[in-house]
């Protein structure tokens, strides 16, 4: 059954650019966000401002759609559960669950065979120490297990560092140790898979970050044609082992000697795929509304580009991009600019070769 209405959890700019996908394909679009004026209610059909755990709106949000995603994975795991009651959600339950806690997402890669850096939960602070001296190390990562993001929740440790004060700043009890890679470039991998299990890829993409944000994106990544296959081949292993009904990311490490390790999984469209809306047939958007409303996944043809995220005040720079062949300017409809805050972002499609 193919559903004309899509109900989507959050507002932000995801949202956005999956409600003018959804449009295209002539599917109305619904948000719920506890945000007001929100960048996603600026294109939507309709939009429900309340709180994820208010019960009521959230009944009445599910009557008027047919199926149900979301945009971000921090969205509370008991307002899908609550959902499901009333409608489907893709990607499921289970699939959110595995994202938004760094120990299950782990836990659950290293099951299915998908390498890591290596890991340990580190139950509290005196753990930090045995953990990194049993690896032969001097230093590693700290971070939290949930809510972490554009480097948020992480801090570099090395031993003889006041470890009190690092575990304290991270305002959790659940904290993993993770080992420093020392790796060559991060790729990210984007996954379609459709109800009738048809699976389709973009990239592997290059992710250059600045100040832990993405600041630039290739497309295709300029690595050994084996590197790419392999990525591509972990990330529709990981979405066939989710049996996953929607969009999903992998991002993933490559080292020096050629491993791929798997960093964190986005269970939804993604900042790399930004730049599928003009160098593909298909976008990341348009493929994630066909998936979760019943359409068949279609094999997307792109060529090569290459995007730049506009972060805080890069937004003053849209001047020198205007007007350029190739080159598309999007904005988020964000009033206000703020350090770290995606403001938008600017395409530019290469000539192939």
């Amino acid at each position: 059954m193919e559903a004309k209405t899509l109900g989507i959890l959050g507002g932000g700019q995801l949202g956005r650019m999956s409600a003018m996908a959804a449009r295209k394909l002539g599917i109305r679009t619904i948000i719920y966000t506890p945000e007001k004026d929100s960048p996603a209610a600026q294109i939507a059909d309709e939009t429900i401002v309340a709180a994820y755990e208010d019960l009521e709106s959230l009944e009445k949000f599910s009557e008027k759609v047919e199926v149900i995603s979301y945009e971000f994975e921090n969205i509370p795991v008991e307002t899908v559960e609550y959902l499901t009651k009333f409608k489907p959600v893709y990607p499921e339950k289970n699939v959110l669950e595995v994202a938004q806690d760094r120990i299950r997402e782990k836990s659950f890669l290293n099951s299915i065979g998908i390498a890591t850096a290596r890991w340990e939960h580190a139950e509290n602070a005196k753990n930090v120490d045995n953990i990194v001296d049993k690896w032969g190390k001097t230093s590693c990562i700290l971070k939290t297990a949930r809510f972490g993001y554009d480097g948020k929740g992480q801090s570099r440790y090395t031993l003889g560092d006041n470890l009190d004060a690092t575990w304290r700043s991270l305002k959790s009890d659940r904290i993993i140790v993770e080992e420093i890679v020392d790796f060559v470039f991060e790729i990210s991998v984007i996954v379609g898979r459709d109800r009738f299990g048809k699976t389709v890829t973009y990239g592997p993409m290059m992710n250059e970050h600045k100040r832990h944000i993405l600041h630039k994106t290739t497309f295709p990544a300029s690595i050994a044609a084996n590197i790419a296959a392999a990525s591509i081949a972990i990330t529709e292993k990981l979405a066939q082992q989710i049996n996953l009904r929607g969009v999903i990311t992998l991002e993933m490490f490559v080292t020096k000697d050629g491993q791929i390790l798997a960093n964190e999984i986005a269970p939804r469209t993604h900042n790399s795929g930004h730049l599928t809306i003009d160098a593909c047939n298909i976008s990341q958007f348009e493929q994630h509304v066909r998936t979760v409303c019943g359409l068949p996944a279609l094999d997307p043809v792109c060529r090569p580009a290459e995007m730049l995220n506009l972060i805080g005040d890069d937004i003053k720079s849209i001047p020198e991009y205007e007007g350029k062949p190739g080159t598309f300017v999007h904005l988020y409809g964000k009033s206000e600019s703020r350090p770290g805050r995606k403001m938008g972002h600017i395409t530019m499609l290469k000539k192939p070769g």
